[in-house]
């Protein structure tokens, strides 16, 4: 489905793939605990000719992680949501782009 998931991509890498994209981590205290809550970004790439392949790799990992139990190490995991995705057209016409946000939230054990 994929040819891998990146944090950065490497030079000879060939699409399909997955990028770990922005983060914004904010604390999510209470009294007693220390939380947090993160909004991760995953960009989907892909070079098929129109978005249904890209929409595919989408689908899958949105199924793998919304409401689906993590394993955070050190912290203890309280959901995963599903915030948003959307399919774009890069500016590259040859490329298209679908992007995914999640938002997690976990408290240190």
């Amino acid at each position: 489905m994929i040819t891998g998931v990146y944090d950065y991509v490497p030079e000879d890498a060939r699409r399909p793939y997955v990028t770990i994209g922005e983060a914004v981590s904010t604390p999510d205290n209470h009294h007693g605990g220390f939380g947090s809550e993160t909004v991760i970004t995953l960009h989907a790439w892909t070079t098929a000719r129109g978005m249904a392949a890209g929409q595919v790799i989408a689908d899958r990992i949105v199924a793998l992680l919304d409401h689906q139990v993590l394993d955070v190490e050190g912290h203890v995991h309280i959901v995963t949501r599903l915030e948003m995705t959307e399919a774009l057209r890069d500016p590259d016409p040859t490329v298209r782009h679908h992007v995914m946000r999640f938002r997690v939230l976990t408290e240190q054990e």
